[in-house]
């Protein structure tokens, strides 16, 4: 005669070992499938630490090549010698640089003359976007070396050439914003005016277009593109970022310290690296806040919305459960064990 319960206690130790493996199974198949889909970074070509500034005269194509200033490391900071770093991930954007230029520049000039940088980060373009930059910092008449032009020999994603760019600024507030100015320029000063309370630890200061939700800006989207921002964004809540709305707009600011604490360990390349940035600064204690900006739709995106949206919800998951599982560490991407070696 068996007692209450349902399976038989013959049975029980059989049915436990059972489950235990199914777990094992299931946590080595979701750690080997982790590993498959995680990235490494790619290291940078001789080429890509130099840059091109105006100073070859009206004719491109005769400026020197310059050295970039040394890459900066979590015991190498920036040496913020100058106010701002600008930095402009671009990809054949010869049709939408200039108006982001034009705002920034004007900007900048007017509050910031002569303590301002910006790196314009060309990956991999074939329609000119580095020449054509150059060009903008003729016609305003830039000093050498305001504009910097760093070419990437191959493509890497936006997130690759933001940390490129920024592992090579000076400013002590480093600004990352997007190539088309969807958002408004001016509004850097918000950013920086919530960095100036952390002048010895490191901050973030995130563009937001949360307040925008119930707007014309985002009401009249398609509707295909509203499900794909809502469902990436449920995506973020369950596997990411929780006390952060607006985790993808293009317009983030960190002050040097956070700079140096936070890019040298990136791993992600492509469109979701923003959710990265967000998961190294949490896991840090790095103060964050979301500050609201002006933000306005802007056609020619090169996002493809059915490819990229599949493989950005691939790398939001992979990416939470690789720090996880320890499939990424804050180690410089394995680079600070080689160093000690």
């Amino acid at each position: 005669m068996f007692g209450e319960s349902s399976i038989p206690d013959i049975f029980q130790p059989i049915v436990l070992c059972y489950a235990l493996g199914a777990i094992i199974v299931l946590s080595i198949l979701t750690y080997s499938t982790v590993v498959f889909f995680s990235h490494t970074p790619r290291l940078h070509l001789p080429s890509e630490s130099i840059y091109r500034t105006n100073d070859g005269g009206e004719n491109l194509g005769l400026e020197r090549k310059h050295s970039l200033p040394p890459i900066i490391s979590p015991t190498n900071a920036s040496s913020g010698n100058i106010d701002i770093s600008i930095i402009i991930p671009c990809y054949n954007e010869v049709s939408r640089l200039k108006r982001m230029l034009d705002e920034a520049i004007v900007y900048l000039e007017e509050h910031h003359g002569g303590k301002y940088e910006i790196i314009v980060v060309d990956d991999g373009s074939s329609d000119g976007t580095s020449n054509f930059a150059i060009k903008v910092a003729n016609e305003y008449k830039l000093k050498p070396h305001v504009m910097k032009v760093v070419q990437l020999e191959k493509n890497r994603g936006k997130g690759g050439a933001v940390t490129h760019g920024l592992l090579h600024s000076q400013g002590k507030y480093a600004l990352f914003a997007d190539a088309d100015g969807a958002t408004q320029f001016s509004d850097i000063k918000h950013l920086i005016n919530y960095l100036k309370q952390f002048s010895n630890e490191p901050a973030i200061a995130i563009g937001s277009r949360a307040h925008m939700v119930n707007t014309d800006a985002v009401v009249n989207r398609s509707l295909i593109r509203n499900f794909l921002m809502y469902g990436l964004h449920a995506l973020v809540f369950i596997f990411g970022i929780r006390k952060i709305q607006d985790t993808q707009c293009g317009f983030k600011m960190f002050n040097s310290q956070a700079v140096a604490k936070i890019f040298p360990h990136m791993h992600t390349e492509r469109w979701i690296f923003d959710v990265e940035v967000l998961l190294l600064g949490e896991l840090q204690g790095i103060k964050m806040k979301e500050i609201s900006v002006t933000w306005k739709e802007v056609d020619g995106s090169k996002v493809d919305l059915a490819r990229d949206s599949i493989a950005m919800a691939i790398d939001l998951v992979v990416t939470r459960l690789a720090y996880l599982f320890g499939v990424y560490k804050i180690d410089e991407c394995g680079r600070a064990g080689k160093k000690q070696q």
